[in-house]
């Protein structure tokens, strides 16, 4: 705003002193009617002229008439005077002034310095020192993280444990270099933060800019590019400078696939204004000259599209992988972002830790988040577990559409197909157990029927992906067996499963017919970051067989789910009745109504489950993200060079009816 009142200043002063010079060289002339030398004469003659004033050769006067006028006279006429005399006129001489050669020269020159001055302005304006001008694109955008301005230290990140630790190598490198130095060693020159949205990428660069008391450069990677070629380049180059000048320095650069992805990549060739920034990094990390004391920190959430040279050793030295918190990490983000809230003193995080697979810490602060904010609407003072839950359910299976005009028949038929897909997922052995069963229409479902993993899955059996089949195939049996008829209710099921089965096929080698071997190769196009097609490296006879394997492992999961339901049908029955009813039964409900139906026969189902935590010894690995998501896909964890690494997990919650 200083700035703004500043210019506006300047502009006003500028306009009133052209107004003033303008006022001062311009000033108005009386209309004068001009008199030829003879007319002049023969007013004299005939007294038409009462006053005369006399400046150099030019004279000026008034007619009697009250006309004014003017004429040039031959000044060494020596009759004007006695003529004017002996004709009464009223005379006066007004002295010729003559200008200084300095006023001559600045009123001549005048125009064009204003014309200079002005230019310098708006070229000083435009430029803005490198800070916004409009001519400014070749200044680097970073801002500098001022000492004591950053609040978050390591104290504010949890749940990523490991990475805070090579980061704090880092820091304690900034603060005593000859510590690490005496031995002969280097410190990393660049570090890759890697993983997940959400998982706390950002926080950590916010986390190492409080903890360390070195200057802090902050700029994304999108802020290197421009319309213009050259300017990401140039904008590389000053920011490296004024690290230079600030050394020992960090620079964060944030969202670094914006201008560090493969070289070449992507339909027509590559993008050349992007690929001469990432070669101006390249040479500013690790080129002749050297960077000491400037350490490069950057964060993404694709480090398979990045540049094989930007990943070599001299360069990003060290990839942190930031992964999706377990139990005992959710667990203390929760206590965390707790802390910044009214929340009750009696609240178990465990148990809202565990009921929270799969969530990331951006995820955790909007489950905090949404019960704070449902806690002020309906009034309470403080937040507890009951409004956590009821957030929890929201973000993980959408909002209640309560007023949604549902019959009574399609409401039925929902509540069997969630029954069907809730006693499905009880009956098989080694499923993980019900949390919840609703026919309240959530979201873009109609039912959903919610399962929590007792404990953290990295990977997943042949039996549990055929038992999660036979569980989506378990609401549309229900409804055939009770109507005799199918709706459309089982459509994304049927879709999810059919995937499910073709990637054990395919991709898993769980087939007998076709034994341990992929088929069907993905092509990537780095450039545009998704597969966009699979290219086929198998015979039509192949084809045929995988057709006839998948249809296989679907054909077996819905006879099985025939046969329990139809053993079953009391139980089936008495559990969509009981949804129809309360519209929303949880486990412990699941639980009296089988002991009531069939007493001691699910003693081992009724037994509490225990979760069990990872040891440290346990290597770190990325959990599904999607483990409690509805969705067929999970998201694949990759190295460097963008091959796979881990198999495509089975999603945790099922039965949707849309």
């Amino acid at each position: 705003m200083n700035t703004f009142y500043k210019n506006l200043s300047m502009w006003l002063v500028i306009g009133l002193t052209m107004i003033l010079l303008y006022n001062l060289f311009n000033k108005p002339q009386e209309s004068l009617s001009s008199l030829t030398y003879s007319e002049f004469i023969a007013n004299i003659n005939s007294k038409a002229i009462t006053r005369v004033q006399i400046n150099g050769d030019v004279l000026s006067g008034t007619l009697q008439d009250g006309k004014p006028f003017k004429t040039v006279y031959p000044i060494n006429d020596s009759e004007i005077i006695p003529m004017l005399r002996k004709a009464g006129v009223d005379i006066t001489v007004k002295e010729v002034q003559k200008d200084s050669w300095l006023m001559t020269v600045f009123v001549s020159w005048f125009p064009m310095l204003l014309l200079i001055g002005v230019w310098i302005f708006f070229m000083r304006q435009m430029q803005g020192g490198g800070k916004g001008g409009a001519l400014s694109f070749g200044k680097n955008r970073a801002r500098l993280m001022e000492q004591g301005k950053n609040k978050v230290t390591f104290k504010d990140v949890a749940g990523i444990d490991e990475a805070k630790e090579e980061l704090e190598e880092i820091i304690d490198f900034l603060k005593d270099p000859q510590k690490f130095t005496v031995l002969g060693g280097r410190i990393p020159k660049g570090v890759l933060l890697a993983g997940s949205p959400g998982t706390g990428k950002t926080l950590l660069a916010k986390a190492i800019a409080g903890e360390a008391d070195v200057p802090f450069f902050t700029i994304s990677g999108s802020d290197f590019v421009e319309m213009f070629v050259g300017v990401g380049a140039s904008r590389v180059r000053d920011l490296f400078t004024q690290g230079k000048k600030h050394a020992p320095c960090i620079i964060f650069i944030d969202e670094i696939d914006a201008v560090g992805r493969h070289r070449g990549a992507g339909l027509g060739g590559g993008h050349d204004e992007r690929e001469q920034t990432l070669n101006q990094l390249l040479v500013e990390m690790d080129g002749f000259e050297s960077n000491e004391g400037v350490i490069i920190v950057a964060a993404t959430n694709r480090p398979d599209v990045l540049d094989p040279a930007l990943l070599r050793p001299g360069r990003f030295d060290r990839q942190v992988v930031v992964p999706i918190p377990d139990v005992g990490g959710r667990q203390q983000i929760l206590e965390i972002y707790a802390r910044k809230t009214k929340m009750e003193p009696n609240v178990d995080m465990e148990v809202l830790a565990r009921g929270t697979p799969g969530f990331s810490g951006a995820d955790l602060e909007n489950l905090v988040n949404e019960a704070a904010l449902m806690a002020a609407r309906t009034g309470a003072k403080t937040i507890n577990l009951e409004i956590l839950e009821k957030a929890k359910d929201k973000i993980m299976m959408g909002a209640e559409r309560r007023s949604m005009i549902i019959t009574d028949k399609e409401k039925k038929i929902t509540a069997y197909h969630e029954a069907g897909h809730a006693l499905v997922a009880w009956l098989l052995p080694g499923t993980d157990p019900i949390h919840k069963v609703t026919i309240i229409p959530r979201g873009r479902a109609l039912g959903l029927t919610m399962q929590l993993p007792v404990d953290e899955k990295y990977t997943h059996s042949k039996s549990f992906l055929e038992n999660s089949i036979c569980i989506l195939f378990g609401g549309r049996i229900a409804e055939k067996i009770i109507f005799d008829e199918i709706t459309t209710g089982a459509g994304n099921d049927l879709e999810r499963a059919t995937v499910l089965a073709r990637k054990m096929v395919c991709e898993w080698g769980m087939s007998e017919e076709l034994g341990p071997l992929t088929y069907g190769k993905k092509e990537e196009q780095i450039f545009l970051g998704r597969e966009i097609a699979q290219h086929r490296d198998f015979s039509e006879e192949t084809a045929r067989q995988i057709d006839v394997a998948v249809k296989r492992i679907i054909v077996e999961a819905a006879d099985k789910v025939t046969r329990l339901l139809e053993d079953n049908r009391d139980i089936l029955t008495r559990m969509a009745e009981d949804l129809l009813e309360k519209e929303t039964i949880v486990l412990e409900d699941i639980v009296g109504m089988i002991e009531d139906l069939r007493p001691g026969m699910y003693t081992d189902k009724l037994k509490p489950q225990k979760p069990t935590a990872r040891t440290k010894t346990q290597p770190e690995k990325t959990p599904p993200a999607a483990e409690t998501a509805v969705e067929e896909e999970q998201a694949v964890s990759r190295e460097k060079g963008g091959e796979a690494e881990a198999a495509d997990p089975p999603p945790e919650q099922e039965g949707n009816r849309q």
